[in-house]
């Protein structure tokens, strides 16, 4: 097939959105399908462009196969919500030129387009009707529900007109994709029927990402002792996680030298974290940037306890990434969620991690102390077992192709 992919976010990016549409563009691409890519210059969680990115406009590049079409944006120092709108149109303007070349090239048998940001389908979606080839939204974050639930915009009239975008948008795709049936439910609310919608979970490549002692882990290059407590929190440092709590919860342990906080990557959030830290006199809470995809295995196994950490108000309408690479490494995690949410039900269900009140110290307190102080073998064997039967990269992949073969 030929297919086109508009997304945002794509490789090299590490972490988040960007990490999976490059696999699955690598992994098409592989499969002998001629793949080509529309995706900004990366940038992602630092929130500013890559090194081998800047100075670098309107470009294309081959990555594993994939001919990736490459986008210039305005990428905000300090991420606020207006500055975050005005980055994403600037990608939406600036795709208008690649998009026109696209349409008077040979014809694509499939258009996906992946959201955030939701108003990227609109030049997707004019090429499909011109066209007359099938397009597949897929949604990886609810993004304007998001914003209204975190209060990230406020002005009712403007929430208004992205929902009815959104809703125009979905209702004009063949088929409308999302990775977990929390979200499903959220999409069914917006008149999407369940026979237009498709389950595409986010996956890890489990013979990559896998349990190893802790004499492999990354505990000498942190300087850390095999006997050190270790909590780590690694992914994104933005609004959507409430990642204050960790700085009141390591005050707790602010007397205690063998226990370390390490938080682990970038994002809109990352320096008032630091600020708190240091004001606060907290030497055992610990800041590193995002480590290579080869070296993640050696970081998970670093931990006693992991972080997967959301506000409440974003409940269903985001299912945290990182969750996938922690479960197939074996580990433990501490996972905020309340009870009704698809995330509340499959971990409670599989019994493969820890959950804890969304946005309460306390809740987090008690569930470090509960990890550090039993045995959470049985959790631990849990996750890697449902690593391997419900997220292998391959598996999700291989339906992914025939459900869009069948499109």
């Amino acid at each position: 097939m030929r297919i086109l992919i508009f997304g945002i976010n794509y490789s090299p990016e590490l972490t988040g959105i960007g990490k999976y549409t490059g696999e699955m563009g690598s992994w098409l691409a592989k499969q002998g399908h001629d793949v080509h890519v529309v995706t900004a210059v990366p940038y992602y969680p630092e929130w500013e462009v890559h090194k081998d990115y800047k100075g670098k406009y309107w470009h294309t590049e081959n990555i594993d196969g994939a001919k990736v079409h490459r986008i210039p944006l305005y990428v905000p120092k300090n991420v606020s919500s207006v500055k975050r709108i005005i980055h994403e149109f600037s990608f939406v303007l600036g795709i208008i030129p690649v998009w026109f070349k696209l349409l008077f090239s040979k014809k694509f048998d499939v258009v996906f387009c992946i959201a955030p940001p939701f108003h990227l389908g609109i030049l997707p979606l004019l090429y499909s009707k011109l066209k007359g080839v099938p397009m597949i939204t897929h949604i990886q974050d609810l993004q304007v529900d998001a914003a209204k639930e975190l209060g990230m915009i406020k002005n009712k009239t403007f929430l208004n007109i992205m929902f009815a975008m959104e809703r125009f948008i979905l209702k004009n795709s063949a088929k409308v994709s999302t990775i977990s049936l929390g979200m499903q439910l959220k999409i069914n609310g917006k008149g999407i029927t369940a026979d237009k919608q498709m389950l595409f979970p986010n996956w890890v490549d489990e013979n990559n990402i896998m349990p190893l002692p802790k004499e492999q882990s990354l505990r000498v290059d942190f300087g850390l002792k095999d006997t050190d407590k270790v909590i780590l929190y690694s992914g994104n440092l933005g609004e959507k996680q409430g990642l204050e709590v960790i700085i009141d919860v390591a005050l707790q342990y602010k007397n205690r030298d063998d226990v370390f906080f390490l938080i682990v990557g970038s994002g809109g959030g990352k320096e008032k974290l630091e600020q708190s830290a240091k004001d606060a006199g907290l030497t055992q809470v610990r800041f590193f940037p995002l480590q290579p995809y080869n070296k993640l295995s050696a970081l998970l196994a670093t931990a006693d306890v992991h972080l997967v950490l959301q506000k409440k108000s974003a409940a269903d309408l985001v299912m945290p990434s990182k969750l996938t690479g922690i479960l197939a490494a074996g580990g433990c995690a501490i996972v905020t969620a309340e009870p009704g949410t698809s995330l509340h039900v499959v971990v409670n269900q599989h019994q493969m991690g820890v959950l804890i009140e969304p946005e309460s110290v306390q809740s987090l307190y008690d569930g470090i102390e509960y990890i550090l102080n039993n045995d959470i073998n049985i959790y631990k064997a849990n996750a890697r077992k449902y690593a391997e039967a419900f997220l292998s990269k391959e598996g999700i992949l291989r339906d992914f192709e025939k459900n869009i073969q069948a499109i």
